[in-house]
């Protein structure tokens, strides 16, 4: 059987199932989710030894501690997945939701309904909590998911799989609800991408190889997360203090996600904040890349190459640029954003206002760490991703982003005679 053959047999089962989670009650939907939740505390034990294989292997092929710290599912790890389902139970069912609702002049009533997508493919790699928050997310919003993550977690996702598949068939949904592509051919992903028959969606998750492999050979749509290059604009005039504070945040709390900061703008008249943010960051281990401004300025600094500017470290290294205005930090932002997240941090409040109206990104930020940009920090429960393109969803993705919608007319026998 080719690569191709197995791929749709996957995708045939999860469209299959679809029919019956797109009529599934909100009941029955949390039912599976809290079941879910039931069996992973249940089963971390067998979940931690999938795992450890997956980590021992890591560590042979010289993944890096990144890889390995999003790859790593420890029992804690296992109950916070177990709570994001759980809180994806409180979330108000998308379906059904009347968007809008309005009378035509001829008695018409017309709304305008949320709706299943259906299929919803994910391709993924190294966290095998995405497993979870993929699948969980989708039930809610009463779609099937068909799963490929990387070959580094297969058996961890494997494992995760079967606790999800055994929940659904608990509650007499089809265990096809949540199908996972279980062999590692790199080649499933093209294939998947092509199942445009079957798929009404996929969200690629990972790094820019992978989002650029699926873009290229989709007829699939696509939503996608390019990459972070998260920014910080730090104003003239700000809280010493408390800037000093949200940088490190920002920075050091977690340097290997997206929303952690990669470039920095200071105000050129603003030195103190620029000394104090360097030297706090410094002292925390990371490596500041300057413009020749910033490294006449504090000590210690690398001279940063105009690649700095346009790279995604995450890692303990962040570039570093003195300006003379916020026009010239805005112009910085938009040459290098991704359009995920970026930041101002100042206690003028009509350059706050400026910034968070004229910065074109999917977040933006006054006077908050850019570590927030996430889905369950907006109370919108585990996210299945978070999209940097303007088409159906934007930003972090819960259960409304999964929806699409629907047109349902009612009438009284009116016909069209014009």
């Amino acid at each position: 059987m080719t690569v191709g053959q197995r791929v749709t047999e996957f995708a045939q089962r999860a469209y299959e199932a679809s029919a019956a989670l797109r009529i599934a009650s909100e009941q029955q939907k949390n039912a599976a989710l809290a079941k879910m939740a039931e069996l992973l505390r249940a089963r971390h034990s067998k979940i931690q030894r999938a795992n450890a294989i997956d980590m021992e292997r890591g560590q042979d092929a010289g993944l890096s501690s990144a890889m390995l710290d999003r790859l790593l599912l420890n029992e804690e790890r296992i109950e916070e997945m177990a709570v994001a389902l759980e809180e994806i139970i409180e979330i108000a069912d998308p379906v059904g939701r009347v968007i809008e609702e309005w009378p035509r002049p001829n008695g018409m009533r017309i709304q305008k309904v949320a709706a299943p997508l259906g299929v919803i493919g994910i391709i993924y790699e190294s966290r095998p909590n995405v497993t979870i928050d993929a699948a969980g997310l989708c039930i809610k919003a009463g779609n099937a998911t068909l799963l490929r993550g990387g070959s580094e977690a297969i058996n961890s996702n494997l494992a995760l799989a079967e606790v999800l598949q055994d929940a659904c068939q608990a509650v007499d949904l089809p265990r096809s609800c949540v199908e996972i592509i279980d062999f590692t051919d790199r080649a499933a992903v093209t294939e998947m991408a092509q199942m445009d028959q079957y798929l009404n969606l996929i969200v690629p998750r990972g790094g820019h190889g992978l989002i650029r492999a699926v873009v290229e050979n989709a007829t699939v749509p696509v939503i996608k997360h390019e990459r972070g290059m998260t920014q910080i604009y730090v104003d003239e005039s700000c809280d010493l203090d408390t800037t000093v504070t949200l940088v490190h945040n920002s920075k050091v709390q977690r340097p290997g996600v997206c929303n952690a900061v990669e470039n920095l703008y200071v105000h050129s008249g603003n030195e103190a904040a620029l000394r104090a943010i360097v030297a706090d960051l410094q002292e925390a281990g990371v490596e500041i890349r300057g413009c020749p401004r910033t490294c006449q300025l504090a000590e210690g600094c690398v001279l940063a190459t105009e690649e700095d500017w346009d790279t995604e470290y995450l890692d303990m290294i962040l570039a570093v640029r003195v300006v003379d205005s916020m026009d010239e930090a805005m112009a910085l932002i938009a040459k290098y954003s991704s359009g995920l997240t970026e930041a101002i941090y100042t206690d003028n409040e009509e350059n706050a206002e400026r910034f968070l109206r004229e910065v074109d990104s999917a977040c933006v930020y006054h006077n908050v760490s850019t570590r927030f940009t996430d889905g369950g920090q907006f109370g919108l429960g585990a996210e299945i991703g978070i999209s940097t393109d303007k088409i159906h969803a934007r930003g972090p993705m819960s259960v409304r982003e999964l929806t699409i919608y629907k047109y349902v007319i009612r009438g009284e026998g009116q016909i069209r005679t014009s």
